[in-house]
């Protein structure tokens, strides 16, 4: 799925979560089917901006709830920022990585997005 070795991307990350780094220099291998369609749509989403539901549903469209379900499927959610992607309310909707909803806020607040 990716073009670039676990240490790579590690020291990638290191580097994001020092602020030294905005994006990631790897290549993504998207899947071939809606959940692919959706990863793309997040991989557009700049560092310090967030999207709704709605907004990528409208674009491909298809359902809020749809575009959640491929979100909760996104293998990279690091890398293809599926953190970036919030409920129309302005709540936070949900994050299937690792330490959920707290995670998905804690990278909001450190690109910026929200309020620490």
């Amino acid at each position: 799925m990716l073009d670039r070795s676990a240490s790579d991307l590690r020291e990638q990350v290191r580097a994001y979560e020092a602020g030294e780094r905005t994006t990631f220099d790897v290549g993504v291998a998207y899947p071939d089917d809606f959940t692919g369609r959706v990863m793309r749509a997040m991989s557009e989403i700049p560092r310090g901006e967030t999207r709704t539901y709605g907004d990528i549903a409208a674009d491909l469209d298809t359902s809020a709830i749809a575009v959640g379900g491929a979100c909760g499927r996104n293998p990279l959610p690091l890398v293809v920022p599926c953190h970036r992607v919030v409920a129309a309310d302005g709540s936070l909707g949900g994050y299937s990585a690792s330490g959920g909803l707290e995670t998905k806020r804690r990278l909001l607040v450190h690109e910026g997005v929200l309020p620490e």
